[in-house]
């Protein structure tokens, strides 16, 4: 969908970046989009720990990556869609290397000796670092109150990592830490590009650009890594490629372009407290009595970053 048939809607935003009244969106679609993404996104901890029980950390990323690419081959064939333009490449390649493999490959490997609930709460400082990277990528100024809330929301995040952990930081929190520094990379640029094209597309062909590694990381990965087929891990397998990768990265492009990377990536401020709901009812986590007190605060962040401008 382009920005010239959008600007017509009766309840529109500036796009993040382009002077008002050049571009407008559609705020509520586009927040749900992006919400929906968070949903899709909220599941894909628990799904990696349950592929783990099957699969090696290489083996798993690397096959996610290629049924996803193969998911996103047959639309992109089915629908005759042209090959990206030049100058979209190297955008489509920062969004492969964040979102496609070094996300999935850092988390993973920190889901090796991290608990889901530790990984989504450090996760949960994506919102701060995408809003802060989207501002320097495409000079767009959010307001003071904007920082404050997201911030605040950050900190909120933060301190109840530390608590979970003891007051200190693994060697899983510099993986989950690196993660959200190339997600936040890919999120931006593929935000950017979501204006240019479908974003189904953005993912898409991201996703295709990376299926030559994913199927030689498939290759070696099944070769030394050892295999242990259970249901629940193929499950997880499944839904990490089609649900989390494809689908989830879908909505999300689309309501970023919508509303704008800086407002959208608050709306991630509520995704590692469902994790926790997840982990809880899907692994079998403990939760902490600080959670219900953390997911108040957040959600009180979430609401004014999503009414000022």
């Amino acid at each position: 969908m382009t920005a010239q048939n959008s600007a017509t809607h009766p309840t529109t935003i500036a796009v993040a970046g382009i002077p008002n009244g050049t571009v407008s969106r559609p705020l509520s679609r586009g927040t749900l989009l992006a919400s929906l993404g968070v949903l899709a996104f909220s599941l894909t901890f628990p799904a990696t720990a349950w592929g783990l029980e099957s699969f090696g950390p290489w083996s798993l990323v690397s096959l996610r990556s290629v049924l996803a690419a193969l998911i996103a081959a047959g639309f992109l064939l089915a629908l005759r869609v042209p090959l990206p333009r030049r100058e979209h490449r190297v955008g489509l390649a920062v969004v492969a290397g964040g979102v496609v493999v070094g996300f999935p490959m850092l988390t993973t490997l920190a889901l090796q000796t991290s608990t889901t609930s530790h990984a989504a709460v450090v996760v949960g400082l994506l919102p701060l670092t995408t809003a802060a990277l989207s501002a320097l990528r495409t000079g767009a100024r959010p307001s003071r109150t904007f920082w404050i809330a997201a911030v605040s929301g950050a900190v909120v995040v933060l301190g109840f990592t530390l608590a979970q952990s003891g007051g200190s930081l693994s060697l899983g929190d510099g993986y989950l830490f690196a993660a959200l520094l190339v997600c936040a990379a890919g999120y931006t640029e593929g935000g950017r590009l979501a204006r240019l094209m479908p974003g189904w597309q953005v993912i898409g062909w991201a996703l295709v650009l990376c299926l030559p590694l994913s199927l030689a990381g498939s290759v070696l990965g099944l070769a030394f890594e050892p295999v242990h087929l259970t249901g629940r891990g193929l499950a997880g397998l499944i839904w990490a490629a089609a649900g989390s990768t494809f689908l989830g990265l879908y909505v999300w492009y689309r309501g970023m372009a919508e509303i704008g990377a800086p407002r959208a990536s608050q709306l991630q401020l509520a995704q590692p407290l469902l994790t926790l709901v997840w982990s809880v009812a899907l692994l079998g986590e403990h939760l902490t009595p600080a959670a219900p007190a953390a997911a108040c605060a957040v959600l009180v962040c979430i609401a004014v970053t999503q009414r000022v401008k």
